[in-house]
């Protein structure tokens, strides 16, 4: 079972998913290369990370239309099991884009994950949003697949 909640003010988004496995297992699906790879809609072979505080990831995104869009970025805050900060390269901008996950085991096979970010303009924020929303539905069924 997936449960979503979705709130949005300002240039902000938060949102909010319930999976039916472990805090280890969705820690091991967002920090570990060769399972990200597997629900990221990543191209084969672009994903690297180094999970700690400064440590870079890159990923190339496969959009559904067939194109690909390199990512870049370091890890801000790393606290396993518990809460990522990602910082995500934008072209044209002297800070990065900052992404938050948040993990909570609700039972031993029960975790919330929260993801939030705040962006600089409204179309920004929707357009993060709904690249987040298909995360987090590829994240969900990859966790169900991997149960």
């Amino acid at each position: 079972m997936t449960t979503e909640q979705s709130t949005a003010e300002g240039f902000s988004y938060t949102l909010e998913r319930t999976f039916e496995t472990s805090v280890a297992a969705v820690w091991r699906a967002w920090t570990v290369a060769e399972s990200y790879a597997q629900w990221s809609y990543a191209a084969p072979g672009s994903v690297e990370m180094d999970v700690r505080p400064g440590g870079a990831w890159k990923s190339t995104i496969v959009t559904p239309d067939g194109g690909q869009f390199p990512l870049t970025g370091s890890y801000i805050e790393v606290d396993e099991n518990r809460r990522l900060v990602i910082g995500m390269d934008a072209p044209g901008k002297d800070e990065p884009a900052v992404m938050t996950v948040e993990l909570a085991e609700r039972s031993a096979h029960e975790t919330r994950v929260v993801v939030s970010q705040t962006c600089d303009t409204s179309d920004e924020r929707d357009v993060a949003e709904q690249g987040s929303t298909m995360l987090l539905d590829s994240l969900a069924t990859f966790l169900k697949a991997a149960s």
